[in-house]
């Protein structure tokens, strides 16, 4: 047995569901076992059922009266739509910032960009890009004097949509177009273009939620049926 230590048991039984997400072990849709799990990491339902509830304040388990606990499996249109909001709120936040950032940040995201330029030829740059990805967006956020909007922002797309297909995601751009559509958001910024900056960043995240969505729940390719950018 994989024994646990119970001090922070709930917490651990959380990540443990999540490493499982992101491994592939649990896939949206997949029922989420309580006396599995207990009897796998030798502790009582008890821990379990309050990570449960964790998972479902959070958006990543889901529960309905009179059935089980499954992981989230979300629709073409429920991905799209995430992203399209949280494209809508990141480019608020970090336009209403844009005089806030200083010549130290904007060299920070270009550092940032140019590593993302630089991983072409490796193998791991999948997991890397993912990284760097997130590092980009802090940076973006460091500057947002609004704690509310940057968690909202956050859990509109990327503590669902991203995280459960988070397999998915890292591979749906290649190294050449994750550079180039992070870099115009630096530009954007280091030109002060508070009207290009929005379009870009509600660009950034609408594109992404169009690739996504042809692995939603019922695997409807919305590619091609394109977002107003506007």
């Amino acid at each position: 047995m994989a024994g646990i230590v119970k001090i922070t048991y709930s917490g651990q039984v959380v990540k443990y569901i999540k490493d499982m997400v992101l491994k592939g072990e649990l896939a949206p849709g997949d029922q989420v076992k309580e006396a599995e799990i207990s009897k796998k990491l030798d502790i009582s339902r008890a821990p379990v059922r309050e990570a449960m509830q964790i998972l479902i304040n959070e958006g990543l388990v889901s529960s309905k009266p009179q059935k089980r606990k499954y992981i989230t499996a979300l629709t073409s249109k429920e991905i799209i739509d995430s992203y399209f909001t949280g494209g809508v709120l990141e480019a608020a936040a970090v336009a209403k910032s844009l005089d806030a950032y200083l010549a130290k940040d904007i060299v920070r995201l270009e550092k940032i960009v140019e590593k993302m330029h630089d991983l072409a030829d490796s193998d791991s740059r999948s997991e890397q890009l993912a990284t760097l990805d997130n590092h980009f967006h802090d940076v973006l956020f460091s500057r947002v004097d609004n704690q509310l909007l940057i968690e909202l922002c956050r859990r509109s797309c990327q503590e669902i949509s991203k995280f459960l297909l988070f397999r998915y995601w890292r591979n749906l751009f290649s190294v050449a177009e994750v550079y180039s559509r992070h870099k115009a958001i630096v530009d954007a910024i280091k030109n002060g273009d508070l009207v290009e900056l929005e379009k870009v960043i509600r660009k950034h995240y609408n594109d992404s939620g169009l690739r996504m969505s042809r692995y939603g729940i019922d695997k409807i390719d919305l590619t091609n049926k394109g977002i107003n950018q506007d």
